[in-house]
């Protein structure tokens, strides 16, 4: 039952973050409460803790959007899409890529978790992706395609099928929020 409640409230939140709606943010808020039960059912540890940093990033998210937003406002009166530099770009690819084997490596040797490494994977690289949709980067979207496609395969190994689904329709989804964002930052340019 929950695990349904939270993928109907994922399809809905990730529909409204393409189309810049800041209300994405508190249905967000609503739908990682209740992955964190899922998943600390699941004992997919990594994956519990990423729920409480995604709440948080949320709540900061909702409110730098806020900033400039007002209700009733188009997306382009917003707070505009923006694109990371090369180097930024690969300093958060060399950021996450080490701190995944660091977490990887702590689940491994310290719990009973199961999928360590790639579940280190999902929440590290989830993190990164969540900080830039909250700053309004383009790139947020190439890092939740990343995401999207490990976790397909992780919850279908775990026996969490429609959550898998549910990262199936996220891929799609990132897919859609890559053009619009893009389109987006062309316009405004």
């Amino acid at each position: 039952m929950w695990e349904i409640i939270g993928t109907v409230l994922g399809v809905i939140g990730v529909g409204l973050m393409i189309r810049q709606q800041l209300w994405g943010w508190p249905v967000g808020l609503v739908q990682v409460g209740i992955y964190a039960w899922v998943f600390y059912g699941a004992k997919l540890y990594s994956d519990t803790i990423l729920q409480f940093f995604f709440f948080m990033i949320q709540v900061y998210g909702w409110w730098h959007w806020s900033r400039r937003s007002t209700p009733g406002s188009s997306p382009q009166e917003a707070l505009p899409v923006t694109q990371l530099s090369p180097m930024a770009r690969a300093g958060w690819v060399a950021v996450g890529a080490g701190l995944t084997v660091v977490w990887g490596w702590g689940m491994h040797r310290l719990t009973d978790a199961t999928l360590p490494w790639w579940d280190a994977f999902i929440l590290i690289f989830s993190l990164i992706a969540q900080w830039l949709q909250a700053r309004k980067n383009l790139e947020c979207w190439l890092g939740w395609l990343l995401v999207n496609t490990v976790a397909v395969g992780v919850y279908w190994v775990k026996d969490l099928r429609l959550t898998s689904g549910l990262y199936l329709i996220f891929w799609l989804m990132s897919l859609w929020g890559w053009r619009e964002w893009r389109q987006a930052l062309k316009n405004s340019a």
